[in-house]
């Protein structure tokens, strides 16, 4: 049973999808993921943007690139999240 506790667990932890911003350091991807919320006072509906550090083990992404990320064990001062796929490529010249 004990298995299948983790596993159940594993499920659980957030995927988001977000932006590459930086791919400048090594293994280590700067993401900007967007929500979109009411305002807490006026009810517009605006767009949140929140900074994270990603674990890239193969230095896949470019910066541009749509990524799916997905929460992790701490990997470091600052990084909890891990790349799961590249969604969608950034265009380039």
């Amino acid at each position: 049973m004990p298995e299948e506790d983790t596993k159940q667990k594993r499920n659980l932890r957030k995927v988001l999808t977000a932006t590459v911003v930086s791919d400048k350091q090594d293994k280590t991807l700067v993401v900007k993921v967007a929500r979109r919320a009411a305002h807490p006072l006026y009810r517009k509906v605006v767009t949140f943007t929140s900074k994270c550090y990603v674990h890239d083990e193969n230095n896949e992404a470019k910066t541009g690139d749509v990524v799916q990320i997905m929460e992790t064990r701490p990997l470091s001062k600052t990084k909890r999240w891990r790349l799961v796929t590249i969604l969608k490529r950034a265009v380039t010249d």
